[in-house]
């Protein structure tokens, strides 16, 4: 436990302290945000701000993890440093499309063929490594098959399970990239989805089928470790919420927005909890769909459901304050996280 307390922490305040270095540090060099001409008109002040933020969470949450276990003396795990090369990864493409940005002076980065190649080439090294390093009693990071609260039904080829992971790499990563569209809003929903990790996490170590084998154990192979991982970002990303929220002084660019999209795939993937997360990212999930409903009913009918989409900016066009949907948005997120918790939670209820 004290594993989470001390990557929280100093997460949180690597995150509160470096985030004003790097906003002074990108507005020197002129790396700010370019916006969409199509967007809401209310964006074009916010044109200049400083981006690609998600390099103090990144690094923060890096520092974070190392310095909980040089703290505790403990080496680190597989699992963990799976997620977090994941995290990385795909913020390094992240990085990538917001430099382009910046240095070709335009709201696109790169091309659309690249972003995904880059996605999946780093979602097919963790598909494939996730599967293999098995501690001394077995258990992989992740086993080849679908999972829930836990794993279920058949075992699926390593190629089959490697889309499977991809798709939800892929899927969450993007689901967070359009979710960050207003000041604060992926960073506060992603946020309550990680501390729902630390508790999941935490309660998986308690009832490991290693220490007592019981019906509802779990056989996940680093319970602990994936907690400090969740608890490690999670205080990054408050310590940046502190600056991005409205107005916000920076922004985490695509950058924060894949990165913190794979870490949720990837907790996911090694808590064996991969369907759950749709229900604990339902904000995230049902923006991504009313881009899908928007793109394939207009390509159908010609005529638009929503006024724009992602479905923050149908709000902005309707007339709701920026912090009205960022906060009534986070409320929902709150909501989904907390069912997907509960859901976790149900089979542990006195029957």
């Amino acid at each position: 436990m004290n594993n989470i307390i001390i990557a929280g922490a100093v997460g949180l305040i690597l995150s509160m302290l470096g985030t004003p270095l790097a906003i002074r540090l990108l507005s020197r060099r002129g790396y700010g945000q370019e916006i969409r001409e199509e967007g809401p008109s209310g964006h074009y002040d916010k044109r200049g701000t400083p981006t690609m933020g998600g390099i103090v969470i990144v690094l923060a949450s890096l520092l974070a993890y190392g310095g909980s276990h040089l703290a505790m003396l403990s080496p680190p795990t597989v699992s963990g440093l799976l997620v977090l090369f994941l995290m990385t990864g795909l913020g390094a493409v992240g990085f990538l499309d917001d430099f382009i940005k910046i240095y070709k002076q335009r709201s696109l980065g790169l091309r659309s063929g690249a972003k995904a190649l880059g996605q999946l080439v780093v979602g097919a090294v963790f598909a494939v490594m996730v599967t293999q390093q098995p501690n001394v009693y077995g258990i992989t990071p992740a086993e080849p098959r679908l999972s829930f609260l836990r794993d279920f039904g058949p075992p699926l080829t390593i190629v089959g399970f490697t889309i499977w992971v991809l798709i939800m790499i892929v899927g969450f990563s993007n689901a967070v990239n359009l979710t960050d569209g207003l000041d604060g809003l992926a960073s506060g929903a992603t946020g309550v989805v990680l501390a729902a990790y630390v508790l999941i996490g935490n309660w998986q170590l308690r009832n490991n089928c290693i220490d007592q084998l019981g019906p509802n154990c779990y056989w996940v192979r680093d319970p602990l470790d994936l907690a400090v991982v969740a608890a490690a970002v999670l205080g990054a990303l408050i310590g940046f919420l502190w600056w991005n929220a409205p107005p916000a002084k920076i922004f985490m660019g695509d950058t924060g927005s894949l990165a913190l999209g794979g870490v949720l795939a990837g907790l996911a993937i090694a808590t064996r909890t991969q369907l759950l997360l749709i229900i604990l990212a339902g904000l995230c999930v049902i923006i991504t769909l009313s881009v899908i409903i928007q793109v394939g009913f207009f390509k159908m009918t010609g005529k638009r459901v929503f006024r724009m989409a992602p479905l923050q900016h149908h709000f902005e066009l309707k007339g709701w304050a920026e912090t009205t949907i960022v906060v009534r948005f986070w409320l929902i997120a709150m909501l989904c996280a907390a069912l997907g918790l509960g859901l976790f939670y149900v089979e542990w209820m006195p029957r």
